[in-house]
């Protein structure tokens, strides 16, 4: 069995804080656009689609974190390979091509280079979930074939 590191949970105990950190601030929403409408001088059209935006892909990056805290529960616990994990990946690869598309659409509106960054970024973290998942659901694989050979 994998020894447990203080690595493992030092990056437990950081998902743990981003996402109750995000919870925060995606409550704070509606007052940091205020925020934004006064210091960056936005018109009001511009709030509501930037409020939508920063709303939903926060909620949707919590569930990615929510889903992160899970897979670390069973790493920690030392069972990591399981189908609750595939599972989890799963969703956080559907929760990064959600925020992609966000992203995509706020393209259609507001193009900026770090929206094109985020998009290439989530994109990318969307197919790395999907790969870890099918790696994952390999392992689980090999080892009921192993449990069921001894």
């Amino acid at each position: 069995m994998l020894k447990k590191s203080f690595v493992h949970y030092l990056t437990k105990v950081l998902v743990d804080i981003m996402f109750y950190v995000g919870i925060l601030c995606c409550l704070a929403v509606p007052m940091l656009v205020n925020y934004v409408r006064v210091f960056f001088g936005y018109d009001d059209f511009v709030l509501i689609p930037l409020m939508i935006i920063l709303f939903t892909s926060g909620v949707c990056a919590l569930y990615i974190l929510f889903n992160l805290q899970k897979i670390f529960k069973t790493l920690v616990g030392g069972n990591t390979f399981i189908a609750e994990n595939v599972s989890c990946l799963r969703k956080m690869a559907v929760a990064s091509f959600l925020i992609a598309l966000i992203y995509i659409a706020k393209c259609t509106f507001w193009f900026t280079i770090a929206t094109a960054i985020i998009i290439i970024m989530f994109v990318i973290a969307g197919l790395f979930c999907l790969t870890l998942k099918d790696v994952f659901k390999q392992a689980i694989a090999y080892k009921e074939e192993s449990d069921f050979t001894v």
